[in-house]
Formats: structure tokens, sequence, C-alpha cells
């Protein structure tokens, strides 16, 4: 098996599927391979860490929330029979590489070297494709860490091209994420020239059903209805913070292109300028290219006063976003990678645009910010560079490792956390991010006018 460690760490999250925001699944295997499984081998050396440049990673959860059984269906390869020999050496490898680099020597409380002996009998009573990839994502499901994950060759393909932030399918080009809690999916993103832009649906409307079906299924989760053939028609109840409902008729279109990072320049009574970008994800690589131009957009006419970075949606996603978003804001040495007793600095250049390494600068984090969303606020909290605002984060700050292997598929094994600069003794993925003043309210209440976080970010920005 042809696995090798990745110089690309992702942490995030959650990956974002064409028209919708969901969690894809888990994987592992053990320490001997007989001679029938020796060409799948696993062949990683755990290299000297300054010989590595780990880049954080995404952050799946477990199986339930990783797919909706009408995902499921269409996901996993279901045509050739991977053969007995061939899943065992997949789990075996799998199973080693848990086993010798998982950041939890403990496991969770998971008894590792029972699991092996468990999953190998399933294995040779007989899986199908489908059933193999199950047992194997919710193996890993059980380490308990909500951010490991195996995703099967169809699921990494899709995830290569959302990072590239490709996007090629048939729908109305929105962007949504499930407000379980209000049954309804709040718009993050609309395309440009997309049939959602042309019918006013902008970012945080909350779409409520399609066609009469609620857009979330009685779990809370997604369902995949928005997209379909192209050309045909369908009815929509969306539905604008403190307004009415309404229903629009759209009609699918092909949708592609990247998803623009929203951007705006806020004028107070005082005539400051306050510059708002909304961080959907860090997921899609253009999306430090694309806040690079609107800063320079947004004080193309004269300096900001202040910046408000809007986090509280952005659940991760791959450190090559990260790291050159960190740059825009500050640099130098930003904190430290752990891994059982080794560590790695995290060191940043910086790349001022128009004055943004010195702007007064707000970051707004909640319940929605996770993985490399937290460590990007967490950051620039104790470096000082930024005022925190919302709610407390989650704590979902492990760093994952990529392996990949001969039949496609890769496991995202989470081998290392993050300590802070200054403040070493904080366990962000125990405490969360803690903002500096805390402010309730979801992002899909209110309009951008209205929005109670945003609005003290002006009251902070405006007396500084």
């Amino acid at each position: 098996m042809n696995s090798r460690i990745r110089p690309l760490v992702l942490l995030l999250i959650l990956p974002i599927l064409l028209a919708c925001r969901t969690f894809l699944p888990s994987l592992n295997p053990n320490s001997t391979l007989s001679s029938a499984e020796k060409n799948f081998q696993v062949k990683y050396t755990p290299t000297p860490q300054a010989t590595l440049t780990p880049i954080p990673s995404f952050t799946p959860t477990s199986l339930p929330p990783s797919l909706t059984p009408t995902l499921l269906a269409t996901s996993l390869p279901t045509s050739t029979l991977i053969p007995v020999n061939t899943q065992l050496a997949i789990f075996e490898s799998l199973w080693t590489i848990v086993n010798d680099t998982y950041v939890y020597p403990d496991f969770n409380g998971l008894d590792w070297n029972a699991v092996h002996q468990e999953y190998k009998l399933k294995i040779l009573a007989g899986l199908t494709n489908v059933q193999f990839y199950q047992e194997i994502n919710q193996l890993i499901s059980r380490l308990g860490d909500d951010h490991s994950s195996f995703l099967d060759p169809q699921q990494v393909a899709q995830q290569a091209a959302e990072s590239e932030g490709k996007h090629d399918y048939v729908g109305i080009g929105i962007l949504v994420s499930a407000v379980p809690d209000r049954q309804r999916a709040v718009v993050l993103s609309v395309f440009t020239g997309s049939p959602a832009e042309s019918a006013g649906i902008q970012l945080r409307d909350s779409v409520i059903s399609v066609d009469g079906t609620p857009i979330l299924d009685e779990n809370g989760y997604l369902r995949d209805i928005v997209r379909g053939p192209e050309g045909t028609a369908i009815n929509v109840i969306v539905q604008t913070p403190g307004e009415e409902p309404r229903e629009l008729r759209l009609t699918r279109h092909r949708i592609n292109g990247d998803s623009p990072v929203i951007h705006t320049v806020i004028t107070t009574p005082d005539n400051k300028r306050i510059g708002y970008i909304f961080l959907v994800t860090f997921m899609d690589n253009t999306v430090d290219e694309q806040v690079a131009v609107a800063l320079q957009e947004m004080t193309t006419e004269r300096p900001l006063d202040g910046l408000i970075l809007d986090n509280r949606m952005n659940e991760g996603g791959s450190s090559l976003v990260l790291m050159p978003m960190l740059g825009y804001l500050l640099g130098g040495h930003l904190g430290d990678f752990i891994r059982h007793s080794e560590q790695y600095p995290l060191e940043v250049k910086m790349h001022d645009i128009n004055g943004s390494s010195r702007v007064p600068l707000v970051v707004l984090v909640g319940s929605g910010t996770a993985s490399f969303g937290e460590i990007f606020a967490g950051i620039l909290q104790d470096m000082g560079r930024a005022f925190l605002i919302g709610t407390p984060t989650e704590g979902n700050v492990e760093i994952l490792w990529s392996y990949d292997f001969e039949d496609g598929s890769q496991l995202w094994l989470a081998n290392e956390t993050f300590r802070p600069l200054n403040y070493p003794d904080q366990d962000w993925e125990k405490s969360g991010i803690i903002p500096d003043i805390t402010i309730s309210g979801e992002f899909d209440e209110y309009s951008l006018n209205n929005d109670p976080a945003v609005k003290a970010a002006i009251q902070y920005l405006s007396e500084q």
C-alpha cells in the first residue's frame, strides 16, 4: 500500500459539499502484515519533526453526522469488490498508523488491541465495499476525538476539488449550514451569477423548505434536495432575518467557480471606516487570495480605522490558508505544534496589505467556529493582536495528518495539538477559545446592521 505522510495537515472542519456543508467519515489498521498483505504495506517513517512541515487540517465528525442516507447511497464506491486480503491490508496498515502516531496514547480509553481482533473478524466474515468503508469509518469515530476521519476514494476526489475552490454542480448557487435548533439552513455564500443571486437571496438568509419538504431531516441534517437536473424548477421558502418567510421559484443551473468572500466597509457616525470580512471556511485554497483582494479594495480610498473578521461560521480547513491569513495580520513565532514529547514552531512571515498588520482588529467567534477557525482566533488573541467578541467556541483543535492508500482512500488522524506562545498552559481543546466580551445571539438571527456582535465590534473599534 503506497501510503505516505503528506506535507499537508487539515484542521477543519467540515468539508463543503457543493451546495451544502456536511461531515465526512473515518478509518484505521495493525502492526504485523502477512505475506499476502505485504504489497499493501504502509510505507511511512516517523521522520524527525524538523524535516516535516505538517499543515493542520480538516475536521469531520463521527459517522451519523458524516453522511446522510442520501449522500451515503451516492458517494460510496459499489463497483469492483475490494478483495478480502486487500481490505485486511488496508485495515492492518491503518491500525498500525493509529497505534504508532495517534496523539492520545491511551486512545481515549479505547482498547486498541481488542478493536484489532474485533474488526479483523468482521472483514474475514465478508464485507461489501460500502460495508467495509462504513465499518472502518465507525472504527475511527470510536476514538472519540471528533476530528480523525476516513475518506473513501470518491470523497477524496470531492474534497480535493473543494480545497482548490472548484465548484461544478447543478443547483441554485448557495452554500448553506444547518441550524437544527430552528429547523433551517443559513446561507453562508451566494455564487456570482447564480439563480439564487438573481432572486435576491443573500448572506444570512435562511432556507426553510424546498418544494414543501423541510431542508433539514428529522435528525437535523441537511437534505440533498436543492441540487437536481439542469433546467428544472423548485419552490424555495426563504427568510431574511427580521422579515416574514417568502416563496421563490428558482430554475436550477450549472454552478461553477469560486465561492466569493463577502466584505464591505461600514462608515460610523464619526466618519470612521470599519472593514468587515466574513470568513466562511479555510478549506477553499482561494480564500486567502480573496481576502487579500478584499483588503486592497477596502483601502483604495484611504486606510481603514478598524477591521472586523467574522469568524463565527468558520469550521476550519487547511493551514495553507491559515498561515497566509495570519501573515496579513502579524508574523514571527506564533506558538508550537506538539506531538507527544516533540514540538515544532509555527512560524509565519508577515505580508502587510495597506496597513493590515497595524489596523485595530476584532475577531468574532461562536459555536460555529471550529478547528483552524479556532486556532486562528486563539493565536490573534494570545499575541495581543485582536480583541475577540462573541461566545466561547467548542474546542476542536487537534492537528490532523493525512495518509494515502492505494485504493485512493485517505486517513486523517489527530497526530498533534497546538500550544499558544504567551499562555502555553491554556488547553484550547478543553476550554475552547474564550472571547474578551461575551455577546449572545446566532449568526442567522440578525442582518449585518442589527447584529449585536457586529455592533459591539464597531463600538470597540470606534473607541480605539
